[in-house]
């Protein structure tokens, strides 16, 4: 026996290292409640391009369970609560493609509540019409295909768990060179092992345990509100580090702290990846949900090393605190998602100093199709002077981008974006959503990231006069989630996006003509294994 378990600690220290199903509390009745809240957002925690958005009235409903028969009086089972914002939701841990094979419609499996398994395909079939990212402004047809499969371990091994995702990401018929965004062939996207101590840190005031999660191995998941760390669904590649990560708390739990210290992935096309060995990226994140009846709280740390490589790269050390304050205002349907971000630090031999803010408010309409309205602003600082000691542009690290724009133009940096949003859900398996955004530079003298960027060494995103203007442009978009089987997920999209001046100037200026406006059109099916 002592052999035994001097293996499985050498195990935990040298794999590369499953995900953990968080625990519930000591009755019977209340870990049925909590495994019932699990799967349900589990479900709907999709990102903005995806599907299982039709799940999403599941995760709306109240998080508690009557006391007993007799009584109407709710027993309120997690602190929990999920916010109502646009495309802010992280990815479920595990992802949500996976089961428990104990649970899973099979009867052969109803003992195996030890394994969890997932395996999923996703298609999308896309029309790009002069996309402003490319260097040709012309007509695209791409086919993007990923394949993601998960094992993982608990229970049986306690403390010890581990879980293995497998991921082939490939891209076919574009007029376009190959690029690690579309292509990471056979590669293994998470393998971790894990020390998961159930009760270390007791229990909350709803009898929900508070275990210790310890993790050392490559890693993919995303954290608050996915602007800064997301692993990035709706793209056919995965973003994921190597490293260490230790959780006190579960997300049932009054609190929760969330800590790491990172190497990201670089993505291969044709090789197996690798870490960059000259970053590291280290983060804390702590969720305060006492109050969670009205506001969530989640102040934050991010930061950023790069060394130079002996003057063969840019040194960087940027930190980056946060908080975000997320709920529902008491009495009423209006939801709130506000946050601020600060940066400073050095980059590239400038002091940084770079800032952000976010703001949602949401209102709900009283009617079975659940109606919801919000109106969005967000601000992200850009470089002001090019000619001072100073930069100013917000560093997005690994963040998501498609919740900026819909066709994937913006991303986190020099950016000034109100948005209008509407959202319906006519029957359980289907959603309807589709907003107008507008969008200017926050400096008019700093680069616009994503124009020309997909395919263009040196592009010609940047005026440093200020001349070009700064309104980037103005995209009206729509989408539609159906659940087409009970394992086959559909949505089809449409985005129309029409030029400022800054965008048509620069490409005027880049490519010798300009076009007034892109489409971006596209259908996309998702198949997985269990329900």
């Amino acid at each position: 026996m002592k052999y035994t378990w001097r293996s499985l600690l050498l195990l935990t220290a040298n794999l590369l290292p499953i995900t953990s199903i968080q625990a519930g509390g000591n009755s019977s009745q209340l870990e049925h409640a909590q495994a019932t809240h699990q799967s349900a957002t589990q479900i709907t925690q999709a990102d903005a391009g995806g599907s299982y958005k039709w799940a999403i009235k599941l995760a709306d409903q109240p998080t508690t369970q009557p006391a007993d028969a007799k009584s109407e009086t709710p027993l309120k089972t997690t602190y929990f609560q999920r916010a109502r914002s646009y495309s802010t939701h992280p990815e479920s841990d595990p992802p949500r493609y996976v089961r428990n094979l104990a649970k899973t419609e099979y009867e052969a499996f109803k003992d195996l509540d030890w394994l969890d398994v997932g395996l999923d395909y996703r298609v999308r079939y896309e029309l790009r019409d002069g996309d402003i990212r490319r260097n040709r402004l012309l007509t695209d047809h791409p086919f993007l295909l990923r394949t993601r499969a998960y094992i993982g371990i608990r229970n049986i091994l306690d403390p010890f768990r581990m879980a293995v995702e497998f991921e082939d990401a490939r891209g076919y018929n574009s007029e376009f060179p190959r690029d690690n965004r579309d292509w990471n062939t056979f590669e293994l996207i998470q393998t971790y092992g894990e020390l998961y101590f159930k009760g270390a840190l007791g229990q909350d005031d709803l009898g929900n345990q508070r275990p210790i999660r310890i993790r050392g191995g490559r890693m993919a998941w995303e954290a608050v509100d996915r602007r800064l760390l997301g692993n990035n669904q709706w793209r056919n590649t995965t973003n994921n580090f190597e490293g260490f990560r230790v959780t006190f708390g579960q997300e049932a739990n009054d609190w929760e702290f969330d800590a790491w210290g990172m190497q990201p992935v670089i993505r291969a096309i044709d090789d197996f990846d690798g870490r960059n060995k000259s970053q590291w990226f280290y983060g804390a994140v702590g969720h305060w949900r006492k109050w969670s009846d009205v506001v969530t709280l989640q102040p934050y740390y991010m930061g950023l090393m790069q060394d130079g490589r002996e003057g063969r790269q840019a040194e960087r050390e940027i930190h980056s605190p946060g908080i975000r304050a997320y709920g529902v205002l008491p009495n009423t349907d209006i939801d709130f998602d506000l946050g601020a971000i600060y940066q400073i630090g050095r980059d590239n031999g400038l002091k940084k100093s770079a800032w952000s803010y976010l703001l949602e408010f949401g209102y709900t309409l009283k009617h079975d199709w659940k109606p919801r309205l919000s109106a969005f602003y967000g601000y992200v600082s850009g470089d002001r002077d090019p000619n001072d000691n100073v930069d100013n542009r917000f560093e997005r690290f690994f963040g998501f981008g498609r919740p900026w724009s819909p066709d994937d133009y913006l991303v986190m940096e020099n950016i000034k974006a109100p948005k209008l949003v509407f959202e319906i859900f006519p029957h359980k398996d289907l959603s309807i959503d589709g907003g107008y955004s507008w969008f200017w530079l926050a400096s008019d003298t700093d680069r616009f990231n994503n124009l020309f960027n997909v395919s263009m060494p040196n592009p010609g995103n940047r005026d440093r006069t200020g001349e070009s203007g700064d309104f980037i442009g103005q995209s009206i978009n729509a989408r539609i989630n159906y659940k087409l089987a009970p394992l086959v997920d559909t949505t089809i999209g449409y985005s129309h996006f029409i030029n400022g001046e800054f965008t048509k100037n620069r490409q005027l200026a880049t490519l010798g003509l300009s076009r007034e406006s892109s489409n971006f059109f596209y259908v996309e099916v998702s198949i997985r294994a269990f329900k």
